[in-house]
């Protein structure tokens, strides 16, 4: 689903990806843990092809997603870390201007999800709370059946209950492949059929969750612990 073979990414003299190499399990809920700048979002953004590398290959879904970015984008749903839409938009506006750029648009999934969140369909983004914003736009991620699911902090600044909402749609997204980066290590370990690590421009540790974490009850500290090793 997701291939990076020798990718480098830099921001002027910062090296945020320095021969990268990662690939993505299909059918199971990779979660990406990192500190802050590590790169978690620029991995997703590469995927998007939203950023281009300086070196390397990177495939999403068999196409390259700068060349093939349309392609890509029809395969992909996509949840970024705060909405970006015009504030002015409605949910259901947003699923109106969506629609025809789908081929594998899902009505009725779209509804579905909405009714499990309780998507408020006609307030304005700007009058959402974060909860209710993220949800919004994992419901329209969700809407064209994508193939693989991409993640950027859903779980960030939200309340605990909204925070088990989008949990919960997460968890419901059914077969799609998804690579969710996440803060929220409490969360991580409930949804993660496996974890990779990101740190210094490279992947660290990647592997099944009871693997790279171990098992029983103490999943999220570990997490944690396996974190600052990377740093250190």
């Amino acid at each position: 689903m997701i291939t990076f073979s020798g990718v480098s990414k830099r921001f002027g003299k910062r090296v945020v990806l320095d021969g990268f190499d990662f690939s993505l399990v299909p059918g199971q809920v990779t979660v990406l843990l990192g500190r802050n700048g590590a790169g978690k979002s620029t991995l997703l953004r590469l995927c998007l092809g939203v950023l281009k590398p300086e070196k390397g290959r990177v495939e999403v879904c068999g196409h390259d997603p700068v060349k093939r970015a349309r392609d890509v984008r029809r395969m992909v749903g996509y949840v970024p870390d705060k909405p970006d839409v015009y504030d002015w938009m409605t949910p259901r506006e947003l699923l109106r201007f969506l629609k025809p750029q789908y081929p594998t648009w899902n009505a009725d999934r779209a509804a579905r999800v909405a009714e499990q969140l309780s998507v408020p369909m006609d307030s304005p983004f700007k009058a959402l709370s974060r909860g209710e914003g993220m949800k919004a736009m994992l419901m329209a991620a969700l809407a064209p059946d994508p193939a693989l699911l991409l993640l950027d902090e859903p779980f960030a600044g939200l309340d605990p209950v909204a925070r088990e909402d989008v949990l919960k749609g997460v968890i419901r997204a059914g077969e799609q492949t998804i690579l969710c980066a996440t803060h929220d290590l409490d969360v991580a370990a409930r949804i993660a059929d496996r974890v990779a690590v990101l740190s210094r421009g490279k992947i660290v540790a990647h592997g099944p969750a009871e693997e790279v974490v171990g098992a029983g009850g103490r999943a999220p500290e570990r997490m944690k612990e396996i974190l600052e090793e990377a740093v250190a």
